[in-house]
């Protein structure tokens, strides 16, 4: 079996409506693109047992028809014991993924950001040089559409200065579900990342910087799929203090090493 050029993990937790319908377009983009080679590793945290049958049988039905068709590339489905949050089902797949893959990378699976766009951004990563981290941006500009609450919109603006503030990354967004990482650089870090839910996101992009990474921003096609498991208000105040308590972890980290 060829290896893979890219292994990407799909979180999913209770996705049993959304993702079969996301997995049928990812398998419509690998079967009409050869390259890069996708190993597609759906990572079910810890669902109800009839959501994480629906996700099971979408992945298997995905992988017999790629199977059939003679594509290289490959749909896995793995399943965690028990619900951790989105960033402690990325790191469980990670783990997963072929050890021959050249980057890592992760997709949210709601379909927010489609699989054309993300066949764009695995794409640009796989044939440069000059990058180690791939980013998706949800920013308004020509050529690019964003479908997105304005509500959504300016709690995303109000956390991305607050992350700014505390780290000087110097993104626009930091939380795009499409994010792609050189392996040889992302394979030593797994296990000094801690984030279990939604800031594993500034977490990996801080540890990369350390690295010395080289990153790339890229204005995609965004469409809000609605149903979001981020509570408005609550969930903010949540990743507010937990960039702060993030911060110390990691300037302590710093410090002591």
């Amino acid at each position: 079996m060829t290896a893979p050029t890219i292994g990407v993990v799909i979180p999913a937790y209770n996705e049993g409506a959304r993702l079969p319908g996301f997995v049928e377009q990812l398998t419509r983009v690998c079967l009409a693109t050869a390259s890069p080679i996708l190993e597609l590793i759906v990572l079910d945290d810890g669902s109800a047992p009839e959501q994480a049958a629906k996700e099971r049988a979408s992945v298997e039905a995905a992988q017999a028809q790629l199977t059939r068709e003679g594509s290289p590339h490959r749909f896995r489905f793995v399943a965690a014991e028990r619900n951790s949050g989105k960033g402690s089902a990325i790191r469980k797949g990670w783990r997963e993924a072929d050890p021959q893959a050249e980057w890592l990378a992760f997709l949210d699976a709601d379909g927010a950001v489609s699989a054309d766009e993300f066949l764009r951004l695995a794409t640009l990563a796989a044939t440069s040089r000059d990058f180690d981290v791939v980013v998706g941006s949800r920013v308004q500009m020509a050529g690019r559409h964003v479908e997105r609450s304005l509500f959504r919109h300016l709690q995303g603006r109000v956390f991305a200065t607050l992350t700014d503030l505390q780290f000087h990354l110097g993104y626009y967004d930091t939380q795009c579900g499409a994010k792609l990482f050189r392996a040889s650089l992302l394979r030593p870090l797994l296990d000094r990342l801690q984030e279990d839910r939604w800031l594993l996101d500034v977490e990996l992009l801080v540890l990369m910087r350390e690295q010395g990474a080289r990153p790339l921003e890229v204005p995609i096609d965004w469409a809000d799929a609605g149903d979001s498991k981020v509570r408005f208000g609550v969930d903010a105040v949540r990743m507010f203090l937990g960039l702060k308590k993030m911060h110390r972890r990691l300037h302590l980290l710093q410090k002591h090493t």
